[in-house]
C-alpha cells in the first residue's frame, strides 16, 4: 500500500534508523521522518510486542532530541514502545489547544497530526499505515493513494483520524482529480467518502487571494536584535480561504484571513522555516512562505538564523511560486548565512528550470528591496555571480537582471554596482540576449575609464548584438490567483 520512499522497513532496520536519528539530534529530513512515522504505526498494528522489543534499546535516547522533528518522534516511538492505556480516548487528544499565532499556523497541522498518532498508539487503537504519507518527496499525496488507503480502512472497519485525514486532504491538489477516482472515492464505505469525494472534485484547497504590503513607518537602522521593527521589509498576506469547518481546530489557522503585520506572541522570530512546513501544504508554497516570510527576512536584515531547507523546499513545491514564494527568493539571495545564499542560489535555478521562476517580478523585488536599504548589494551579487555560474541558467537569470538593474542604477548609488553590472553581461551574453536598456546606455555613454563604466559599455555592446530581446518563459497566472497589489 504504502512504496517508494515512505515504504515500511523491516523492525530492525527501522530500530536502526530511529537510532540514528535520535542520535543525529538534527532534521531527518521529510522522507526519513515520514518513513518513521509510518513504519511504527505499521508495525504496531501488526505486532506490537516485536516492534516494542526492537525499540527497546533505543529508548534510553529520547531524553537528547533538541529538535522539533526529533523530538515527535521521539514521543511516537515513546508512545508504541510503552504499555496500552485502554482508559485512554484518543478522539480528545489536543482538546486543550489554543492558538497563540498565525505566523505557525502550519506548526499547528503538523502537530495536530503528531499528538493524534500518539494518542491512538497510548490507546492500543491500531491502523495499518498513515492515510497522509507523501507519494512525492514534495510531500504530495496523490488522489488515486488516498482513496485507496480509505478503502483500506473501510476494509478492516478502520476510523480514519481527523489529523490524519486533515493533513491527507491539504497534500492533495493540482486541478481536479480523475472523475474514476472521485466516483471511488464517493463509493468508500465511510462517513467520510461525500467529503473525500467533494474536496477532490475541487482539486483540493482553494487558493485564496494575495496582498503584498510593505511594512510601514520609516526605515530604521539595521539592528541584530531579535523582534526589533526594522521598516524596510516587504511581506504578503492572503484573504480566507473557505472550506475550514470540515477539519478539526488546529486546522483552522490556515484558513484565516493572514495578515502579514499581526502581532506574534513569539518571544522571538518563530521556528518551522523547514522542508516539513512546505510538505503540509505542497500545493500551496505561499501559504507556507507567506506566513514564515518574516524570519526569513530576519537571516538578510538582522543576521537571524537561517533556513536553507526551508527555501529550497519552497522551490521543489508543486504548487505555484507567486509573490511570497518570489520575496522569499529575494531576502535568501542576501541573507547573511553561507547556506542561505547557497540555498536561494540551488532554488532560483530549480525554479528557472521547471519553468516557474518569474524573473521580472524577482528582479523588481531585489531593486525595491536593496533602495529600502534591506539586502546588501555584495551579497546580493555573490549570489547572481553563482547562479549565472550554472550550466543553463543563463534565459532564466536574465530577466531578473535586466528588470533589477534599471531600478538599481536610477535610486542608489551607481558605482557600487560595477560588479553587478560585469555580472550581467556575462548573463546576457549567455542568454542571447539583446535590446538596448536606456539606464545602461546612458551610463556606457559618460566618459572616465572606472570599472564601472567598463562593465556598462560591455553589457551595452553584448545587447547590441542581438537585435531581439531574449525572452524566457514566464508562468502563466494560477487560475486561483488573485491580483497582486
Amino acid at each position: 500500500m504504502i512504496e517508494g520512499e515512505c515504504a515500511v522497513p523491516s523492525p530492525g532496520e527501522l530500530a536502526e534508523e530511529v537510532a540514528a536519528v535520535l542520535n543525529g539530534r538534527h532534521d531527518p529530513g521529510v522522507a526519513s521522518f515520514e518513513r518513521v512515522l509510518n513504519a511504527v504505526v505499521s508495525h504496531s498494528h501488526r505486532d506490537r510486542e516485536t516492534l516494542a522489543a526492537a525499540l527497546g534499546p533505543v529508548q534510553r535516547e529520547l531524553a537528547v532530541a533538541p529538535h522539533p522533528r526529533v523530538r515527535q518522534l521521539a514521543g511516537i516511538v515513546g508512545a508504541a514502545g510503552g504499555p496500552v492505556q485502554a482508559s485512554e480516548r484518543w478522539e480528545s487528544a489536543g482538546a486543550g489547544w489554543l492558538e497563540l499565532c498565525q505566523h505557525v499556523a502550519l506548526d499547528y497541522v503538523t502537530g495536530a497530526r503528531v499528538v493524534e498518532m500518539g494518542a491512538r498508539l497510548r490507546a492500543g487503537d491500531h491502523i495499518p499505515f498513515l492515510l497522509s504519507v507523501p507519494s512525492r518527496a514534495s510531500g504530495a499525496v496523490e488522489p488515486h493513494h488516498l482513496v485507496a488507503r480509505l478503502a483500506a480502512y473501510a476494509g478492516l472497519g478502520i476510523r480514519p483520524g481527523p489529523a490524519d485525514l486533515g493533513q491527507a486532504l491539504l497534500r492533495c491538489g493540482g486541478g481536479p482529480a480523475d472523475p474514476d477516482v472521485v466516483s471511488a472515492a464517493e463509493k468508500l464505505e465511510l462517513e467520510e467518502a461525500p467529503r473525500v469525494a467533494d474536496w477532490l472534485r475541487q482539486g483540493g484547497l482553494p487558493h485564496p487571494g494575495w496582498q503584498r504590503e510593505r511594512e510601514a513607518g520609516a526605515p530604521q537602522p539595521h539592528s541584530r536584535r531579535r523582534g526589533a521593527r526594522i521598516g524596510r521589509r516587504i511581506l504578503v498576506g492572503h484573504e480566507a480561504i473557505e472550506g475550514r469547518g470540515a477539519f478539526p481546530r488546529r486546522f483552522w489557522s490556515v484558513f484565516r484571513v493572514f495578515e502579514p503585520h499581526i502581532g506574534c506572541a513569539h518571544a522571538s522570530l518563530p521556528d518551522g522555516r523547514d522542508a516539513h512546513t512546505v510538505a503540509a501544504v505542497p500545493w500551496h508554497p505561499e501559504i507556507a512562505a507567506a506566513r514564515l516570510l518574516t524570519g526569513v527576512a530576519s537571516a538578510a536584515d538582522q543576521n537571524g538564523r537561517g533556513a536553507p531547507a526551508f527555501l529550497t523546499a519552497l522551490a521543489a513545491a508543486d504548487g505555484p511560486a507567486g509573490p511570497a514564494v518570489h520575496l522569499a527568493l529575494a531576502y535568501g539571495l542576501a541573507s547573511v548565512p553561507d547556506e542561505d545564499r547557497g540555498a536561494a542560489v540551488r532554488a532560483l535555478a530549480q525554479l528557472g528550470a521547471r519553468g516557474r521562476l518569474d524573473g521580472a517580478m524577482l528582479g523588481r523585488d531585489l531593486a525595491e528591496l536593496v533602495r529600502l536599504g534591506t539586502l546588501k548589494v555584495p551579497l546580493l551579487t555573490e549570489s547572481l555571480r553563482a547562479a549565472a555560474a550554472l550550466p543553463g541558467a543563463a534565459p532564466a537569470l536574465w530577466p531578473v537582471l535586466a528588470t533589477a538593474l534599471p531600478g538599481l542604477l536610477a535610486s542608489t548609488r551607481p558605482q557600487a554596482h560595477a560588479a553587478l553590472l560585469a555580472v550581467a553581461a556575462d548573463t546576457a551574453r549567455g542568454a542571447g540576449a539583446g535590446g538596448a536598456t536606456p539606464e545602461i546606455t546612458a551610463l556606457a555613454q559618460r566618459p572616465g575609464s572606472s570599472q564601472l563604466l567598463g562593465q556598462a559599455r560591455r553589457l551595452r555592446d553584448q545587447l547590441a548584438t542581438h537585435t531581439t530581446p531574449a525572452t524566457h518563459a514566464t508562468p502563466a497566472a494560477h487560475p486561483h490567483a488573485a491580483k497582486v497589489e
